[in-house]
């Protein structure tokens, strides 16, 4: 891992956000695609689905390092451990690789994604994202949009999501079969992708998002979302004029992304299957 590492460069401290953004995810996405060319092994976290790499280690340690770097004032939030307590009200959150599953099994279906979020704790569900990038390096898109940045695709505007019903629209989404057993998740999930005109199960919650800002994807909904797979794709589609939500049912946060319509209808429709 170390001699990954030690070939890429440092970045500028003078780089805006928006720059210092795009270069890491850029850099972190490359970094774990040529570290998978090499050979990888992987961990199990909590599911056979759920796994780490050293891609994914060492990608967010390259972030890390240069976040510090070029924003020591910032408070960085990493999926695969990284924890800085933030002196200015600004975190980074990064995910070094959303997707590893696919990433691992050799699909192109994957990125490196990093958002900024202002004051908020770790465990906020859904708090403020000033700034989104995503990366997805087999394809070489870069997407990016936040509060003072234009939702962009390799620095083309985006035209953001459709307003439409969900019935006319491809719902993306994504829910575990340990939470299809249980009613308590499977019935809201349901209840939504029903009312869609089809269902999309690709992998990766943050280049569905993305996909979402550019109008390929028509809705995204899923529970549970922390904060690395929700705040960098929340940030461009929001950028792009679209509309994100979140819904308690039944004890779980879910999070939906979208048009204005498609949005409201797919939190009525998981709000329908409250029980109790």
């Amino acid at each position: 891992m170390s001699e990954h590492l030690d070939s890429l460069p440092d970045l500028d401290p003078g780089l805006t956000d928006a720059e210092l953004a795009a270069a890491l995810v850029r850099a972190a996405g490359d970094l774990a695609l040529r570290m998978r060319q090499d050979g990888l092994d992987a961990e199990r976290k909590t599911s056979v689905s759920d796994i780490v790499t050293a891609a994914d280690k060492a990608a967010e340690a390259y972030v890390l390092a240069q976040l510090r770097r070029c924003r020591p004032d910032d408070g960085v939030f990493g999926e695969e451990g990284a924890q800085v307590p933030s002196a200015s009200g600004r975190t980074w959150v990064i995910d070094p690789v959303d997707g590893t599953l696919n990433f691992f099994s050799g699909s192109s279906y994957w990125c490196s994604a990093l958002a900024l979020r202002g004051e908020a704790a770790d465990s906020d569900a859904d708090p403020e994202s000033l700034l989104g990038a995503i990366y997805q390096p087999q394809e070489d898109k870069l997407w990016m949009g936040g509060d003072a940045t234009p939702a962009t695709l390799n620095g083309e505007a985006l035209a953001g999501p459709a307003d439409a019903r969900l019935g006319l629209l491809g719902a993306a989404t994504s829910i575990q079969p340990r939470w299809l057993e249980q009613p308590l998740s499977a019935m809201p999930w349901h209840a939504a992708a029903v009312q869609a005109a089809s269902i999309r199960i690709l992998g990766s919650g943050s280049c569905d998002l993305a996909r979402v800002a550019t109008g390929e994807i028509g809705v995204w909904f899923q529970h549970s979302c922390p904060q690395w797979d929700w705040l960098p794709g929340k940030a461009i589609v929001t950028a792009a004029g679209g509309s994100t939500a979140t819904v308690e049912v039944n004890g779980l946060t879910w999070f939906a992304a979208g048009g204005t319509t498609a949005v409201r209808e797919v939190v009525a429709a998981l709000a329908s299957a409250r029980l109790g």
